[in-house]
């Protein structure tokens, strides 16, 4: 089986992960001292998000340069020690990789700019306009998605922010020097790359225009029908399906057996179109059903039945629960730790891919920057609208209060930073940090750690089928995994009340949390609680 469909990943935003220098931006340097904390959590993946040259408009999705390390993180040298200490410690490199547009500052985009007859000219989408634009499409972040040039007199297309504008794949010419940057990193020894809005790489080649809908806000499993119009014609075009493909098979030369993990959205359908019939498209994809879990054992059961269903292997199915662009999950259960650890280890458990995002394990929790005083780009398009409303109609506007930097003692600037932190650190308890969180038995950090090491050290976690069981109780989660003879059962409790399930003979306690306790035969279960046993198929 590729190494891949068994990872586990973890997810550093370098902004806010650990500054070095006291400049108050986290950097690369600051992230290797921190390898050996990571390593002992028992990460096997890191995906940074981009550290590439950058104005830092959109905070590194805005690249100016692909093939230099920005200033503000370190030296290309700083990130080729990084790569190699990585890797030293058994550990895999994802890049984030911007495919679909780069900042306006990037020198492709300023000659294509300069004149209708530049030789970069085809490398971005523009369009003759002169009032009108030249169609109704709207971009990922509800605005128009064509801005109007002044010099050359004709509108450039954007799927993002305006200082984002899209890359022209219908030009050999962008593929050929995309697959270059690809090639680049490669070479470096990166193990993958997690590509940004792919779904967004081709657009119709007619400029038709989109549809109509009556949906507005958009989900983060599903941005191709929102703002009242269906994105038939600039979001997931049977191109890009085809696009997914010649990306697998350009990588797939290098000896490291690179993966790719797609930022994709839409129905189940064009999820499996960006893997490719035959598997041969996108590695793995973003499933980002868990965002909107409910916190109710049915919610879980049907979640792993609908993958089973729909992405059965070949195919491996995603967990995740945040990222950059989410509101953290711990605030979404309302602080409350007990359900973090049944929620996490359902994560880890399931046949798919977890995906951690920093500070998970610890619980870090939200900012509280309103959308006026946000540094987020989108927050400052929305300034005047209150936290309160957009919180109320779970639409996620300022994406600063995610990225607030992690929490490692209990210093002034809790160990990120000696300076001026870029974001607040916000206000926290010395039991909210890692290093306080590692001397703690029942920590969340230790059940992260526990969950990382027993997902790593079971193959049948990282390779077995999947199965639901029934059980005593509505609120009683259980199922199986299964390899060859060998079973894992697990039993998470998501019910304010205890429960007790009998067990079948010769099972063997592998791990439990929230009190979870064997007496002769029965599995009692506390309140938010869970357990996991490995037995052997009957004969």
């Amino acid at each position: 089986m590729e190494w891949w469909k068994q990872t586990s990943i973890y997810q550093i935003y370098p902004w806010s992960f650990q500054d070095s220098n006291g400049d108050g931006i986290g950097d690369l340097q600051g992230i290797l001292t921190r390898l050996d904390q990571i390593q002992d959590l028992g990460v096997e993946t890191i995906w940074f998000s981009p550290f590439y040259k950058s104005p830092g408009e959109d905070f590194g999705y805005d690249i100016s340069d692909y093939t230099e390390v920005d200033p503000r993180f370190g030296t290309m040298k700083d990130c080729d020690k990084l790569i190699q200490e990585i890797h030293k410690r058994k550990m895999k490199v994802v890049l984030d990789m911007v495919m679909n547009h780069t900042s306006d500052k990037h020198p492709w985009f300023l000659e294509s700019k300069s004149s209708k007859e530049s030789s970069k000219r085809d490398f971005y989408i523009w369009r003759k306009g002169t009032k009108k634009k030249p169609n109704n499409w709207i971009s990922m972040v509800g605005t128009s998605g064509w801005n109007y040039d002044n010099l050359t007199d004709e509108f450039y297309y954007s799927n993002f922010l305006s200082f984002q504008p899209d890359l022209n794949y219908r030009n050999p010419k962008v593929k050929k020097a995309m697959f270059g940057v690809l090639d680049f990193w490669l070479k470096k020894g990166v193990d993958g790359f997690r590509l940004d809005i792919f779904n967004s790489i081709y657009k119709d080649e007619g400029f038709r225009n989109n549809p109509s809908s009556f949906r507005f806000f958009p989900t983060p499993d599903n941005h191709d029908e929102a703002f009242f119009q269906k994105k038939t014609y600039n979001l997931n075009l049977p191109e890009s399906f085809l696009f997914a493909k010649e990306v697998r098979k350009h990588i797939s030369k290098y000896k490291q057996k690179p993966f790719l993990i797609g930022e994709v959205s839409g129905s189940d359908s064009v999820l499996k179109s960006f893997l490719g019939e035959k598997a041969d498209g996108l590695s793995l994809v973003f499933q980002f059903e868990l965002i909107h879990f409910q916190y109710q054992a049915q919610f879980f059961k049907d979640l792993l039945e609908k993958n089973e269903k729909d992405f059965p292997a070949p195919f491996t199915p995603t967990y995740v629960l945040g990222n950059h662009d989410q509101r953290r999950y711990i605030d979404r259960l309302g602080g409350d730790v007990r359900k973090a650890k049944v929620l996490s280890a359902f994560q880890f458990l399931a046949r798919g891919i977890p995906i951690v995002y920093y500070g998970e394990e610890i619980a870090r929790k939200e900012g509280r920057i309103s959308n006026f005083f946000g540094k987020d780009p989108i927050a400052k398009m929305n300034r005047f609208v209150p936290l309160f409303l957009s919180n109320l109609l779970g639409i996620y506007i300022n994406r600063d209060n995610c990225r607030l930097p992690m929490l490692w003692d209990d210093s002034p600037q809790a160990g990120f930073t000696k300076g001026k932190s870029w974001l607040p650190i916000g206000k926290f308890k010395t039991s909210d940090t890692v290093s306080e969180q590692r001397k703690e038995k029942d920590s969340l950090w230790n059940h992260y750690r526990s969950l990382f090491h027993l997902r790593k050290g079971s193959k049948v976690i990282g390779e077995g089928s999947l199965f639901t069981k029934s059980t005593s109780d509505s609120e009683v989660l259980c199922f199986e995994r299964v390899l060859g003879e060998k079973v894992v059962t697990i039993y998470l409790n998501f019910g304010e009340k205890d429960r007790k399930e009998s067990l079948a003979k010769g099972c063997k306690l592998l791990y439990q949390f929230g009190g979870a306790l064997v007496q002769a035969g029965t599995l009692l279960l506390p309140a938010h609680s869970g357990a996991v046993f490995e037995s052997r198929l009957k004969k």
